[in-house]
């Protein structure tokens, strides 16, 4: 990284001054380590006198990334989640620091406007230039044609964590670094975390857990509110309720930014006028959410609500049970598999449920299939069309009016390399190790046509993740949470709501447990709506805290 404003700006006397009243100075001699990621708590540094190195260690030993000087300042976004960083802080120059412990930068940032503004967009920017250079603690050996590869890949750019991607297929002197770890190719993908751990086709909790996504989660303590699920509804109730000063924990199995994160661009949304990624949306949620002091712990399926005592517990795959005296249900809806013979084996070797920039580096300048006709379906082949050589947008039905909006029909209609089949069904995929060709059928005719085509997008519909639940709360037919007055009309077998006040707009058979989102019965299946609900949730819990 090269040194400029604002990524790495010179703070004025006036905010230096600011926070010397919160820190302490500290001395420093040249050559001296003031922090090691793998040794000491997360610090933050301001220089006061002399000059220190900013060092990222790499397998191959270490790599200067900045110095800095009186004024400027260390730390990214790390400081904010409470994640392990990735560089080493060495005096260059005698001088002084001021120095900040975790707890009293996210107080300083929450409480000056000013400054904290400066520090969020160095912050953000200096996140940024680490993911876009690969300059972070993670080497992911694999190949694009390798399912495991691309779901490690996906793990690690929708936490926004900085890799170095080695590909088996191309790159230049992979023999010596597999050799080196003693790794076999078979083993792959391999994920070299911090230089010197090595994982054989890690599971994500696997991944989270060396690299410490949640080493700085408290998970024993009693939460306000627990969200569970990170998608945009999810992140609103976070962010709303850690604004309002209430103490909360999300939970999310993959990453933040749910379905939505899986859309390339989102041109809908309210204050975006040319279009924001759900990826970027979900990363700068995100992070707003963990600057006013909300937790994530991440790669921790909820696998059980128990809802029949307070405070509220919710168990996870790992074991863990964590407890809240509210719940908000934010788990969403995932797309339904095609009812395709060896689907599974050839999910993410051929066929995908997001695409995004990685996706699209796999398929460019080849033919693709889109599968669906919802908005999600429409923003996939438009962006897709920009890389592959032909894309075939897939419908059962007579034609898109009426599940996708008429922006993205006119784009997909005025586009030259986008090809409409409606009714059209996919019925088979064919191949090895991964897809090689499709098969589908014009359901007028019965008539099959056979292609050689190795990318299918699946974006057909959706089904609630509510299996989890267990009875718990009431559904509706379709497995959908039922809220509000839907709550007193239908049972389903749970109890029926039994407090003398109605339930909030957002409230399931379960007082003091929200459903918010596409998993709750009757929303809205827009971003927009979703941010809405979750918004609106938040204050109905003070209500119920208050109770």
């Amino acid at each position: 990284m090269e040194e400029r404003h604002p990524m790495f700006p010179t703070l004025p006397a006036a905010h230096v001054a600011q926070v010397a009243a919160h820190g302490r100075r500290r001395a420093f001699h040249e050559g001296e380590v003031l922090l090691a990621p793998a040794r000491d708590p997360l610090r933050w540094f301001v220089v006061v006198e002399g000059r220190i190195d900013l060092v990222r260690p790499t397998v191959d030993g270490e790599e200067l990334v900045v110095t800095l000087g009186p004024g400027q300042f260390t730390g990214e976004v790390n400081m904010l989640s409470g994640r392990p960083g990735f560089v080493v802080v060495r005096g260059s120059m005698a001088g002084e620091v001021i120095q900040l412990e975790r707890d009293e930068l996210l107080s300083l940032v929450q409480t000056d406007g000013a400054l904290g503004e400066i520090l969020m967009r160095a912050f953000i920017l200096r996140r940024v230039a680490l993911i876009n250079r690969g300059g972070g603690d993670v080497v992911v050996l694999g190949s694009n044609h390798c399912q495991g590869t691309l779901r490690v890949r996906e793990f690690l750019a929708r936490n926004g964590h900085p890799y170095t991607m080695v590909d088996l297929d191309t790159d230049v002197g992979v023999q010596e670094l597999l050799d080196r770890f003693q790794v076999g190719e078979g083993d792959v993908p391999v994920l070299i975390c911090r230089g010197t751990v090595v994982l054989r086709n890690p599971t994500n909790a696997q991944v989270a857990d060396c690299l410490g996504f949640n080493d700085a989660v408290e998970q024993t303590h009693v939460r306000d509110v627990i969200v569970v699920g990170a998608g945009p509804a999810g992140l609103a109730a976070t962010v709303y309720a850690a604004s309002e000063g209430l103490d909360v924990l999300m939970v999310e199995t993959t990453a933040p930014g749910g379905q939505a994160a899986a859309s390339s661009r989102i041109e809908n949304y309210l204050g975006f006028p040319t279009g924001i990624s759900g990826q970027e949306l979900a990363g700068r949620a995100y992070t707003q959410a963990t600057r006013f002091g909300a937790e994530l712990l991440v790669a921790r399926d909820a696998v059980r609500l128990a809802c029949d005592r307070r405070p509220f517990t919710v168990y996870t795959a790992d074991g863990s049970q964590l407890k809240a005296r509210s719940v908000i249900i934010a788990t969403g809806a995932s797309y339904r598999k095609l009812d395709v013979a060896g689907l599974a084996r050839f999910e993410g070797a051929g066929v995908y449920y997001a695409a995004t920039y990685m996706e699209s580096q796999v398929c460019g300048g080849d033919e693709v299939v889109v599968v669906g006709g919802g908005n999600s379906a429409g923003q996939a082949a438009v962006f897709l069309a920009q890389t592959a050589q032909r894309v075939y947008v897939l419908v059962r039905g007579d034609g898109l009016a009426a599940t996708m909006s008429r922006y993205l029909i006119r784009r997909i209609e005025e586009h030259p390399a986008i090809e409409l089949r409606v009714r059209t069904e996919l019925v088979a995929l064919e191949g090895g190790d991964r897809v090689e060709r499709i098969r589908w059928r014009d359901r007028r005719t019965g008539v099959e046509e056979t292609r050689d085509i190795r990318h299918v997008f699946s974006m057909t519909g959706a089904t609630p993740c509510t299996a989890w639940l267990g009875g718990c709360l009431s559904l509706d037919a379709h497995g959908y949470v039922n809220t509000g007055p839907a709550v007193a009309a239908e049972g389903h077998g749970v109890p029926r709501w039994t407090l003398a006040r109605p339930p909030h707009a957002h409230e399931t058979s379960v007082p003091g447990v929200f459903a918010v989102g596409d998993v709750r019965a009757g929303s809205v299946k827009r971003v927009a709506s979703a941010v809405g609900e979750g918004s609106v949730a938040v204050s109905a819990i003070h209500q119920v805290l208050a109770e």
